[in-house]
């Protein structure tokens, strides 16, 4: 029975984790398959790593340390880590774009699987390619000089809720990828918007220098709870660097504000991804 009927078959939580992980294993045969993609995603972010050590840690004042190259690594990385996990975006726009452009998303749709599957497969699929990413990238702050000061468990949550970001916002980007026509389109979607995002944020200066307005904006930006909570699980903040400059609640308790909103972007989104993909031809 096709998926669509609602058959118990395709119902089931047991049924729609094997469905998905199938389709996850389909997706991650194809990533490797193609190494270029991987590479790539890789090369961007550790760019990034570079040029904001090299060029700009040398410019910018971070209070409390004042211009210091390896205050402003330690500040850094965990920006770095959140926009490299939000990226992943665009990834999930563009393959869930292709495959409705090749027809493959209609194959699955005949066939007799959890509705979700297909857009869950293909999310879990980009988180792993995300994890491999975020290793090779956390390496690569290492050697340019960046530490963490906390033990382990703190080290792990921290990497944890930044795979929890980027896993809520393959989302987003299986939404775009079902809204849009082409994959070219979808590739544009998916990451035109993150980058008002990603820097209106803590993640590359200080909140405190932007004029007020941004300020909130900033500081209630889920992107921003994520960096907050990543620096204070590493052990990477600054003593002269407050927590809000606003009094905003989610720079008061990024953990908890992290985890939130990943969350609640997750279960939204999923929502309506599946609804539109319930209803797209």
């Amino acid at each position: 029975m096709s998926a669509l009927t609602g058959s118990p078959r395709a119902g089931g939580v047991g049924q729609s984790a094997r469905d998905s992980l199938i389709v996850a294993r389909r997706n991650l045969r194809r990533m490797t398959r193609i190494p270029e993609t991987i590479l790539f995603g890789i090369i961007q972010p550790v760019m990034f790593v570079v040029l904001f050590t090299y060029v700009f840690g040398g410019s910018i004042a971070i209070p409390g340390a004042g211009v210091s190259a390896n205050a402003y690594k330690q500040f850094l990385m965990a920006g770095i880590f959140a926009q490299t996990v939000t990226f992943a975006t665009a990834s999930s726009s563009a393959g869930i774009a292709e495959d409705m452009s090749k027809g493959i998303v209609d194959r699955f749709r005949s066939l007799p699987m959890a509705r979700g599957a297909v857009l869950t497969g293909r999310t879990l699929a980009d988180l792993v390619q995300t994890a491999v990413t975020l290793v090779v990238l956390a390496a690569v702050a290492l050697l340019v000089g960046w530490r963490t000061h906390e033990n382990i468990g703190k080290v792990l949550a921290g990497f944890g809720l930044l795979l929890l970001l980027g896993y809520a916002f393959t989302w987003i980007g299986a939404l775009i990828g079902l809204s849009v026509r082409t994959p070219e389109a979808a590739t544009s979607g998916g990451i035109i918007w993150l980058f008002p995002l990603t820097f209106i944020s803590n993640a590359f200066v200080p909140v405190n220098g932007m004029p007020k307005v941004l300020q909130y904006v900033a500081e209630w930006n889920p992107f921003s709870a994520t960096v907050a909570a990543a620096r204070e699980l590493f052990g990477n903040t600054i003593d002269g660097v407050p927590k809000s400059v606003t009094g905003a609640w989610p720079m008061e308790h990024p953990v908890w504000a992290s985890l939130i909103w990943s969350v609640l972007i997750t279960v939204a989104f999923r929502a309506l991804a599946v609804r539109k993909y319930r209803r797209v031809a």
